[in-house]
């Protein structure tokens, strides 16, 4: 077999210096569930799944910095439950993950990718969202997140939620919905936006920003791997349901199909299966799955 290909886009190089998400191996791995493709899947000719399905390969967008969900292991290869739901999806097209060529998306270019077919769909912790719709199609959820703060160890300046944020310099990713929120109904914060959480995670553990602040799954990996030096509020203010991001369609044909296998993957385990391996190194109870909403209405079921 081939070996799996990597796009490094946008600061890779740095997050391929970082440890893949806790727990796993003794080589700082996630230990991955197997995954096994389909063989000779058939598909309606002419859809965008008898594509890929044809070509037996297919390039997706993820996170390279995100411990649990989307992380770079030391040879530059995303690790995480992102990583493992798409290649869940990519294994129902016939499609083996040595087949998969990852590009690195950060929150502000995930729409660009796919708008410009720079990938065949985004699993990158995608908030789903009315604005986003208007130019990507969205199937899912398959995961429900909150807003939270990651803070220095002890909690200096008594942050209990985003009112009081107000004077303190909050870190976010530029074109992320959790930055947006700060910026439009926490104004009195003083928002501070970098391309990468592994930056504004920089810049709190130098002291340049107060906190930081992002999905509550995403700080919680940064608070395993820095266990002594940041802690999470802990008091989620909003709701992100992840979706999975797909070129936008009339027919939606694609974006239907991976509704149904997400559900597949719901019923048959897998996708509790992924979860345990990945972000269950932190959070022990796995959760029931979302239901999915229609790709006319994402997110809603």
């Amino acid at each position: 077999m081939m070996r799996t290909r990597v796009a490094l886009v946008a600061g890779a190089a740095a997050a391929a210096l970082v440890l893949a998400a806790c727990g796993g191996d003794e080589d700082g791995e996630t230990a991955a569930p197997d995954v096994t493709a389909e063989e000779s899947p058939e598909f309606e000719a002419g859809t965008t799944m008898a594509e890929l399905a044809e070509a037996g390969q297919m390039t997706i967008g993820t996170k390279f910095d995100q411990p649990l969900f989307g992380l770079a292991d030391l040879e530059g290869v995303p690790q995480g439950f992102d990583v493992e739901i798409a290649k869940l999806i990519a294994a129902q097209l016939g499609i083996t993950e040595d087949n998969i060529e990852w590009v690195e998306t950060v929150s502000a270019n995930r729409e660009p990718f796919l708008e410009q077919g720079r990938v065949d769909m985004v699993v990158a912790t995608y908030t789903i969202n009315e604005e986003r719709d208007k130019v990507v199609d969205f199937a899912g959820p398959y995961y429900v997140a909150g807003q939270d703060i990651l803070v220095p160890a002890g909690n200096p300046d008594g942050v209990e939620g985003p009112e009081d944020l107000a004077g303190l310099r909050v870190c976010s990713v530029s074109g992320s919905t959790p930055a947006e929120n700060i910026r439009t109904n926490y104004a009195e914060a003083n928002l501070v936006e970098f391309d990468a959480y592994t930056d504004c995670l920089e810049a709190l553990l130098n002291g340049q920003v107060d906190n930081m602040t992002t999905d509550n799954v995403i700080l919680s990996g940064y608070v395993s791997e820095n266990p002594d030096e940041v802690e999470l509020v802990g008091n989620p203010f909003t709701e992100e349901p992840y979706g999975i991001g797909v070129p936008e369609s009339e027919d939606k044909v694609f974006c239907e199909w991976v509704n149904d296998t997400l559900n597949e993957l719901y019923e048959d385990g897998s996708w509790a299966e992924a979860f345990e391996a990945t972000v269950g190194e932190v959070i022990e109870e796995t959760p029931e799955p979302p239901a999915t909403g229609s790709c006319e209405t994402p997110g809603a079921a």
